[in-house]
This record gives structure tokens, sequence and C-alpha cells, in this order.
């Protein structure tokens, strides 16, 4: 799992699912989209609670993690077998975003690095071997909120499935063994706020997966930082 903090980039694909789409009032990409959060946000099982800065509304995204075990560019997205043999393992993944601050960098057309990047804002569950997960394209990833489901959907859903999601990455960034894909959250995303406790996991097959059980609790930071209007 420590290994994971030492992965050289993590690359999330953005608006992957049509339902998510609608329910930010986005626009349907043509083609994947892609932004990277920093692995100093990685959050490992036991390391504690996602801590949510003074002035955030904070979002919980829940997504399925590809751990890179080949190096992989310019990849034909048609060469399926190739995508799929360049994952060495799965894991899952909250992709924490600051709403707020995302939706006043998308209205003024700044960058959302901070929106995606505080400590602690990507909670991942242990490394998942690939034999338990035989078809990333069939899985269900659920995610509630003090025992109520909030997001519960296939990634059958998905609008752009790996080897594409991998081989427009690749053509432009070289993905690396360590490497981690964040690949889109389904519907259902929504506001946590301290004392709240998210819960997700994977089920395959009706079945859930042991290594794939998250539980987070979010707690107020009590640093001097406070986000406010850029």
């Amino acid at each position: 799992m420590a290994s994971l903090k030492r992965a050289g980039k993590v690359v999330c694909i953005g608006r992957n699912y049509a339902d998510h789409i609608t329910e930010l009032n986005s626009a349907r990409p043509k083609q994947p989209f892609f932004f990277q959060k920093p692995t100093s946000s990685i959050l490992l099982p036991g390391e504690g609670p996602v801590i949510r800065p003074r002035g955030v509304d904070l979002h919980y995204e829940v997504e399925l993690a590809l751990i890179m075990g080949k190096q992989v560019r310019g990849l034909n997205a048609q060469d399926e077998q190739s995508a799929m043999d360049a994952i060495e393992s799965y894991a899952l993944s909250i992709d924490m975003t600051a709403r707020n601050i995302q939706n006043e960098a998308k209205k003024k057309g700044l960058p959302w690095d901070i929106s995606k990047g505080f400590d602690t804002f990507l909670p991942l569950s242990s490394v998942i071997g690939k034999a338990a997960i035989p078809d990333p394209h069939n899985i269900e990833l659920y995610l509630t909120i003090n025992g109520k489901v909030r997001q519960s959907d296939s990634t059958e859903l998905m609008l752009f499935r790996i080897p594409r999601i991998l081989g427009d990455i690749s053509k432009v960034m070289t993905l690396e063994p360590g490497d981690i894909v964040l690949t889109g959250t389904p519907k259902g995303v929504g506001r946590v706020a301290p004392g709240d406790v998210m819960r997700a996991g994977i089920r395959v097959g009706g079945k859930e997966l042991e290594e794939a059980k998250m539980e987070v609790a979010v707690e107020e930071s009590t640093s001097s930082y406070e986000y406010a209007e850029t």
C-alpha cells in the first residue's frame, strides 16, 4: 500500500458518466477529459480522516482506480489486450472535491488544481488484485454517507472505456508503472461535512469485495488556512 504514495502521477478522467454530467450541468465531452491530483492528496486505509479546509464546500466522488504495471506510451485504443495487460491491479478511490473552488475556477477560466489537491483529498482502498475484477466494465461502485446510499451504479455506464482512456492519456503523457488512473464517477455526488462517515465499496456479480471496502470520516481542519475567492 505504501507504494501507492510513490506513484509518479494520478490522472483523473472527468465527465465519464452521462448522469453525472447532467447533475453538474456540464458539457458532454467528445473525447476523454482528464486532469491530475497530487500524490500528496492520497489517504491510505487507516491513515485517518478526510480533512475539510475551512471555507470549502466538500463533495465526494467514488471511482474505480487503475494501478499501472507497465509503461504505456501512444497506446492504440483498439488494442484492448495491451491496455488491460498494462494494468497491474485496481483500487477504489474517493475523489474529494472542493466544489465551490472548482465552480469559481470554471466560471473565471482559472485552473482547478486547488479544488482537487488538498491533503487527504484522495482516499484509496486496499489494493485489489486483477483476478478479483475479471471485467472492470461490469462492476458496481457504491458510496454511502452515514449509512444512506448516495452513489450506486455500474461501470457499464462509462462513456469511455478503459482502452480509450489509457490510449488518450498515453498520447499526451507517458504512463509509468505505479501511476494511478481514476476512471470517473457516476451520478449522486454531493456534500459531506465534519462528523459524516463515508463508506464505499465494489460489488462483482453482486458479491462484496473485501479489499475494496472503505470507511473514512470527515473532520474540520484546524489549520489557519481558509479559502477565499480568487
